[in-house]
C-alpha cells in the first residue's frame, strides 16, 4: 500500500472529540480479520518514550513500558509539554495549577509502570510546532547520552494532533541524526481514521502483545490522570469517556 505524506491535522479537526469517532468494535473486527505482524522487542537495548503531553506515554505505550521495565530494559519517559492548556480559555493561574496537577499525575502513573523519574521539558502545551528545532536538539542529547544507543518511541507524525505530529517529526529527525531506531505510536489515529485508511502506513504497523498483568497496570496508570478523564467545575472531561476503553481495546500498535 502506498503511504501518503504524514500530516492529518485537518482530518482530526474535522472529527473533534465531541464526535465519538470510529468505534472500537469496528477496529477489532478489522484487526481480527487481518492481524498485524508482531513487533519483536527482545533486541530493544533501551527505550526513550517521547510524549507530547503528560498521559500520552501511558495511553499509547503503558503496557509496553511495563513489560520492558519488568524485563530490566531501561525505559526513560520524556514528557515534552507542560500540559497547561488542557482547558481552553483558562487564566494564567488556572494554567499553572493544571501544569502542577498534570506533573503530579505523570509521576504517579509512570511510577505504576515502573519508571521512577520521568523527564518533563515544560514546553508550552499547544505550541510544540514552534519549538520543534529545540526539541530535536534535546532529543539528540538524550539519545547520545545513553551508554548504549536506545530505541526512540514517539507519537506518530501523522496522528492528527498538531503537538503529536510536531513531536513525531522532531523524534524522526533526532533518530536520523543519531542512528537510533524510531518507533511511532498512534493515539488519535484510532479516533479519526477508518480501517484500511490510505492515510495510515499499515505496511509499517506492528502490534505489541501484552500479558494481562501489563494491561491491568496500564489501566491503573491511566486512572491517575483524573484531570483529563473527570469533569471539572461543571465542564465535561477533556478526554471523553469513550477514549480510554477504545485505546485499551485496540491494544498497542507501533509503526516501524
Amino acid at each position: 500500500m502506498q503511504t501518503l505524506p504524514a500530516g492529518n491535522c485537518a482530518r482530526f479537526a474535522a472529527k473533534p472529540l465531541t464526535h465519538s469517532g470510529t468505534p472500537a468494535p469496528v477496529w477489532l473486527a478489522t484487526l481480527d480479520r487481518g492481524p498485524l505482524p508482531p513487533l519483536d522487542l527482545r533486541d530493544c537495548p533501551g527505550l526513550v518514550v517521547v510524549a507530547p503531553h503528560p498521559d500520552d506515554e501511558t495511553l499509547g505505550l503503558g503496557a509496553t513500558i511495563a513489560q520492558l521495565v519488568a524485563s530490566e530494559v531501561d525505559v526513560q519517559v520524556v514528557s515534552v509539554s507542560d500540559g497547561g492548556a488542557a482547558h481552553p480559555g483558562s487564566t494564567p493561574l488556572d494554567r499553572m495549577r493544571m501544569e502542577a496537577t498534570r506533573q503530579h499525575e505523570l509521576r504517579r502513573a509512570t511510577g505504576i509502570l515502573g519508571v521512577s523519574s520521568p523527564v518533563s521539558l515544560g514546553l508550552p502545551d499547544g505550541q510544540l510546532a514552534d519549538h520543534e528545532d529545540k526539541l530535536t536538539d534535546l532529543l539528540v542529547e538524550f539519545l547520545d547520552a545513553a551508554p548504549v544507543r536506545p530505541w526512540c518511541a514517539a507519537t506518530w507524525r501523522g496522528d492528527g494532533h498538531p503537538d503529536h505530529e510536531a513531536v513525531g517529526r522532531a523524534a524522526a529527525t533526532a533518530c536520523t541524526r543519531t542512528g537510533a531506531v524510531l518507533l511511532e505510536y498512534p493515539i488519535w489515529m484510532w479516533h479519526w481514521a477508518i480501517p484500511n485508511d490510505a492515510a495510515v502506513p499499515w505496511d509499517r504497523a506492528r502490534a505489541v502483545a501484552a500479558p494481562d498483568w501489563a494491561v491491568a497496570r496500564k489501566r491503573l496508570a491511566a486512572q491517575c490522570f483524573r484531570s483529563q478523564f473527570e469533569s471539572n467545575a461543571g465542564s465535561p472531561p477533556v478526554l471523553p469517556t469513550y477514549v480510554l476503553p477504545r485505546l485499551m481495546a485496540v491494544g498497542e500498535v507501533m509503526f516501524r
